[in-house]
């Protein structure tokens, strides 16, 4: 959801539900309330790239500050997969998939071939040459493709034949075991399931999935939709209904449980956008009403017993966030078992108490981010935009 249009309503308004590949920001377009990027000038495309800080901004004396990259690419990166300090995917609009393996000094364009009228919205990379991608879409623009050599040659493993299918988002449990999410189908999410690395996929059965309220959906906003702890847990994010919720399985997608979150919903342009778990307890929950201009207040949330129950942050982010990634704690305790980043178009907070609090350190735009078990932290965003985290001292 997110990048669909929608036929018949929600509540009192007409929903959203047919791909819209200018992607989310297309209901703001619609509405007038921003200019589309083709439309505006150069300095305004690159302004949120000058915006960003190129120091620890000083604000609450936070000791990180993104260091942009250029990628050579215009696309719009939601896809991620942070592998190390070094070694980053991203996947985005026109079929763009690039890769680095030098900190970001160089990306290399590995898009597979034929893929320009494809929606990459998210990428699982297993190390600097095996990783999958997941193109969104009705029908069969929803397709996954995997490659073993670096990105030099793709094999399409999936393409659904199901037009009442939307494919968000995709997880792995380890380099063998995943997950694909679609928006409900007869009422209930669909998941897709390999295990084989993405080799091969199949439907699960629907029966242990709980109904779906009516107009929910997840969106496909950062690669988030759909995330995964534990080698056994994973967890969903909803939105577009009356409730904004997340769904739990602890058997790798066979059965699920539901519960709500304390993020705006009512309305199909809100709900729950991203969720990271550094474990099977521990978890944050990032979203809010996507539309510019509009008010997000209560835009993340914080769960301590695996999704069952869940806080809103008592200082949370200052607008709509859509990626939210745990940052794993460094050499001498740095970075903290609580520590986390947060992204979306109006700017980055950091938190360092487990997502109760959140400070902003930066005002760029960025839509997803990922961090590497070596504290490799990246975000990616609009017009091409990729930045590598970096810490005081550094």
């Amino acid at each position: 959801m997110g990048i669909k249009e929608v036929t018949g309503t929600k509540g009192s308004g007409t929903a959203l539900r047919r791909v819209v590949c200018a992607g989310l920001g297309a209901v703001a377009l619609a509405a007038g309330l921003v200019a589309p990027a083709e439309a505006r000038t150069p300095t305004e495309r690159t302004a949120s790239v000058a915006d960003a800080p190129d120091a620890a901004v000083a604000a609450g004396g936070l000791p990180v500050r993104w260091q942009p990259t250029a990628t050579g690419s215009d696309a719009r990166f939601r896809g991620l997969a942070a592998v190390s300090r070094s070694t980053a995917w991203l996947a985005g609009t026109k079929g763009t998939v690039l890769r680095t393996g030098d900190a970001g000094r160089s990306w290399r364009d590995v898009s597979p071939p034929g893929a320009e009228g494809l929606e990459f919205r998210d990428v699982e990379a297993f190390d600097a040459r095996r990783a999958v991608v997941l193109a969104i879409g009705e029908g069969e623009a929803s397709r996954v493709f995997r490659t073993e050599d670096g990105g030099a040659t793709w094999t399409e493993s999936f393409r659904n034949t199901d037009p009442r299918a939307f494919y968000d988002c995709m997880t792995f449990f380890d380099s063998r075991s995943g997950i694909a999410l679609s928006d409900p189908v007869d009422g209930r999410y669909r998941i897709l399931s390999t295990e084989d690395g993405g080799r091969s996929w199949r439907v699960l059965p629907s029966k242990g999935m709980p109904a779906a309220q009516p107009g929910e959906a997840s969106f496909a906003a950062s690669g988030q939709c759909l995330v995964s702890a534990g080698g056994r847990h994973a967890w969903i994010a909803t939105g577009g209904a009356t409730t904004a919720r997340v769904l739990h399985s602890a058997d790798r997608g066979r059965t699920w449980t539901v519960t709500d979150a304390p993020i705006p919903a009512g309305d199909p342009a809100r709900g729950v956008f991203g969720l990271a778990f550094r474990d099977a307890r521990h978890g944050l929950a990032v979203g809010g009403d996507y539309r510019a201009g509009q008010p997000s207040p209560d835009a993340a949330a914080v769960s301590g017993d695996g999704g069952a129950h869940w806080t809103a942050s008592r200082q949370p982010p200052s607008g709509y966030r859509s990626g939210v990634s745990w940052l794993p704690q460094g050499r001498g305790g740095a970075g903290g078992p609580a520590t986390a980043l947060a992204v979306g178009p109006t700017g980055s907070e950091l938190t360092t108490d487990g997502g109760r609090g959140w400070r902003s350190f930066d005002t760029g735009s960025y839509d997803t981010v990922d961090c590497a078990p070596d504290r490799g932290c990246w975000a990616a965003g609009e017009q091409g935009r990729a930045a590598r985290l970096v810490f005081s001292g550094e």
